[in-house]
């Protein structure tokens, strides 16, 4: 039996194993306004309010454009440093809810993945993505500085490919980034949700007190470095948003993604 619910930009699929399916939806690229992030922090007031949760996996829908856009532009239109003060600090109020949930979290990546989307994947515990794939930090392209720095150097990323990644933009592909171990498994897109529904069902199986203290203990062996590095890139982002450039630099993303989506 399956028990279904629905949290804004979310689907959830509770099975009676004790395995949660998280839809993320929301046309055309999922992309992460201030609503989705009040999404996320109500996603993690779910979780922890329902015990017969023991696995989670986040997807998209299939054929959807990415498993996440990143953050939506349209918000950073006219923006100036005390609205993106303002921006920040309700944020910080909900990534690290989610970064905290204490169950194990697989995300099964099937599309693009772009900004606060790798941060995402890379605060879940496991990652099976497709192949093909595509992930990105493209802050720099914005005129902005991303904060994935401090979350891949606790994943034990190589500090050559961050700053790459970070330095140029540009988008690489699971098997590209398979030598870095972000990946528990790089498979062909119709392999990624039935991998990543398998690896949750054999945890699932486990006893509940017992995977909520592993990953509670596993929480606080990565500790709060990254949180750390993420507000200081949001100190020298917000410093940058008012530049001419970075307001040139969003509004020719965006006219970028209208054209693609009139194809």
């Amino acid at each position: 039996m399956v028990e279904n619910f629905v949290l804004g930009a979310f689907t959830l699929d509770l099975s009676d194993t004790g395995v949660l399916v998280v839809t993320f939806s929301r046309p055309p690229v999922n992309a992460v306004s201030l609503t989705v992030y009040e999404d996320i922090g109500q996603l993690a007031d779910f979780v922890e309010d329902d015990q017969r949760i023991k696995a989670i996996v986040i997807t998209a829908p299939p054929g959807a454009r990415a498993w996440c856009g990143g953050a939506d532009l349209h918000e950073f239109k006219g923006m100036t440093a005390e609205r993106r003060k303002e921006r920040y600090c309700f944020i910080n109020e909900q990534l690290p809810r989610f970064h905290a949930i204490d169950r194990p979290m697989i995300a099964a990546i099937d599309g693009a993945t772009v900004g606060v989307g790798v941060m995402l994947a890379g605060m879940c515990d496991l990652r099976v993505a497709s192949e093909n794939a595509r992930f990105a930090c493209p802050e720099v392209d914005y005129g902005l500085v991303g904060g994935s720095a401090g979350l891949f150097a606790t994943l034990r990323m190589p500090e050559a490919k961050v700053r790459e990644m970070l330095y140029t933009g540009r988008a690489f592909t699971a098997r590209e980034l398979e030598p870095t171990g972000f990946f528990n498994y790089v498979v062909p897109s119709a392999a990624v949700l039935p991998l990543a529904l398998d690896l949750a069902g054999q945890i699932a199986r486990k006893n509940t007190p017992v995977l909520r203290a592993r990953k509670r203990a596993s929480l606080e062996w990565e500790g709060s470095e990254w949180m750390d590095a993420y507000l200081e890139a949001q100190e020298l982002s917000s410093a940058l948003v008012e530049d001419p450039a970075s307001e040139a630099a969003v509004l020719a993303a965006l006219e970028a993604g209208r054209k693609r989506a009139r194809k």
